[in-house]
């Protein structure tokens, strides 16, 4: 371990409220990246977590200090079984309540909300961590969550870009559109795997619309050719990639 964090590990006010602080400033730097895209878990709920798994195991180690100093005598009179560790353990698993409610599904079956809901989670054991003392790992962990949610982006929509998978959703007029459409995605020698259609109007629809996942045989066919192309159709009202 490194000496220089040693006041961390101390059980005094100063070292207790350092952590505390700590938690909350790395929580909120993370959150803060959330927030400038707009999500719905920004920069105070992430130091809210962070503050909160810090604030558990410190209180866990506080117990532990206790039982085995200034209340050990009662503690082995009452003989009362307890493990510290259990609050750790609680906060993992109440974060996922938090998760919960930031991962949706939207009405053309796209998952949003899983990056924030993972950033949470790393929030709260980051937030373990400098409870614990162990502010080494954060030093560490910090850089590496931001790097993943700022570089790490575009380096995913680049592969996703030259995926030869690709679905796209998909609103026209009337149904016998279909045809249209499936003729001009064949033009690209693409492959349809599945095909979803809504007769039905849909809340967001204005038409009946279409989920298609097809394949890209073509290395060199973009998906902003296929969409460009589809796009194209008279009757084709709206149409994104999902």
């Amino acid at each position: 371990m490194i000496r220089a964090f040693d006041f961390f590990r101390e059980m005094t006010v100063a070292a207790v409220t350092a952590r505390l602080v700590l938690a909350m400033v790395t929580g909120g730097i993370v959150g803060l990246e959330r927030a400038r895209k707009g999500r719905a878990a920004g920069m105070r709920t992430y130091m809210f977590v962070s503050l909160g798994a810090a604030l558990s195991m410190i209180l866990s180690q506080y117990d532990y200090c206790m039982l085995t100093g200034p209340w050990y005598a009662t503690y082995k009179e009452i003989g009362i079984l307890t493990d510290v560790s259990r609050f750790g353990a609680q906060v993992i698993s109440g974060i996922g309540f938090l998760g919960v409610g930031t991962i949706i599904v939207t009405d053309h079956r796209q998952v949003k909300g899983l990056t924030t809901a993972a950033g949470l989670w790393a929030s709260g054991c980051i937030g373990l961590a400098i409870g614990a003392g162990f502010v080494e790992c954060t030093v560490v962990a910090i850089p590496m969550m931001l790097l993943s949610i700022t570089l790490f982006p575009a380096l995913e929509a680049r592969v996703f870009e030259r995926s030869r998978n690709m679905d796209f959703y998909v609103e026209f007029t009337q149904l016998s559109d279909i045809s249209l459409i499936l003729s001009c995605i064949r033009t690209f020698d693409i492959r349809v795997d599945d095909a979803e259609i809504e007769k039905k109007d849909r809340k967001s629809a204005t038409g009946p619309n279409a989920t298609f996942s097809i394949y890209l045989k073509n290395k060199r066919t973009t998906h902003a050719e296929v969409l460009t192309a589809v796009a194209d159709i008279e009757n084709v009202r709206r149409i994104e990639e999902i």
